[in-house]
């Protein structure tokens, strides 16, 4: 396994990068932490297919969750924003940009963010 850290603050907002390699496949990770939320970019090459957005209700204990852009069938990027804003309690940006060909490779993927949160929890 591989790992690459990046940091940066740009007055307000942080930027946070690693890489892993995962079921023979190099996965990047980038987090934008924002005020208040943050955007997590999953992907293998550099391109942003879809985007969802996840945030907390008071009416309902499970975050609601939308698609802002992206094909509706793949639900990759919709279900791990909830998650995660279920998680952290935060509003979640997420661009997942990984293909959709083994459900193990996003279990792995939430796995893996999960213990960067831990690591690093100041930039989520």
């Amino acid at each position: 396994m591989t790992e690459i850290l990046n940091g940066s603050d740009f007055g307000g907002i942080s930027v946070h990068n690693f890489s892993e390699k995962i079921l023979e496949q190099v996965v990047h990770f980038h987090v934008m932490k924002l005020n208040g939320g943050f955007f997590l970019w999953v992907g293998s090459a550099p391109v942003l297919s879809n985007l969802a957005v996840s945030m907390s209700s008071k009416y309902d204990p499970m975050p609601l969750s939308t698609l802002v852009m992206g094909d509706p069938s793949n639900t990759a990027a919709n279900s791990l924003a909830q998650r995660l804003a279920k998680r952290t309690k935060k509003q979640v940006f997420v661009s997942y940009s990984l293909p959709m060909t083994d459900s193990s490779l996003s279990l792995l993927v939430e796995n893996r963010i999960k213990k960067e949160m831990e690591r690093h929890p100041e930039n989520f």
